[in-house]
Formats: structure tokens, C-alpha cells, sequence
């Protein structure tokens, strides 16, 4: 098992804005990636309230790297790229 500094770590933003425009589903969705792939104790997934980007929104950090606007297909890359360690 990897210890806390080897993990990944994705952040989503859980505001109202946010969390209305598509991370509820997001999180589902990152959950259910995880879970195919054996990887719920290689990523940490935590959530935090606005972060004040909500134009933007919704709103995903992944290993520190802040993305706007995720939509299901810009997740699923976000997803793939932080499993090979391409981020």
C-alpha cells in the first residue's frame, strides 16, 4: 500500500455551483474508475467547499493541477492520465 506521499490526490470542488454543474455526477463517475481498477488505495479523493472559480466551474484539482470546466469526457482523461502517472 502506498504511503501518503505516493498517493494521487484529486480535489473536487463540492460549492453549490460546482457541484451543480456536474461534480455530483463526477464523483460517482470517479468512484465507480477507481473501483474497476483496483486503484481506491492508490488516489485520495477528498472534496472542499468553494474554491471561488465557480465561472469556471466545475472545478477538479488532480496531483495539484487545477482544472476548469470538466465535463465527463475531460474527466475520463484527467482519470486515465493521472492512473499512468502521465500528469
Amino acid at each position: 500500500m502506498p504511503t501518503d506521499t505516493e498517493l494521487h490526490e484529486l480535489v473536487v470542488c463540492l460549492g453549490s455551483s460546482c457541484f451543480a454543474r456536474g461534480n455530483s455526477q463526477h464523483l460517482a463517475a470517479i468512484e465507480a474508475f477507481l473501483q474497476s481498477r483496483g486503484l481506491t488505495d492508490d488516489v485520495r479523493v477528498t472534496g472542499r467547499l468553494c474554491q471561488d472559480e465557480c465561472k469556471q466551474g466545475p472545478n477538479l484539482t488532480s496531483c495539484g493541477k487545477h482544472h476548469h470546466e470538466v465535463t465527463a469526457a475531460t474527466l475520463r482523461e484527467i482519470l486515465q492520465r493521472l492512473t499512468t502517472g502521465a500528469l
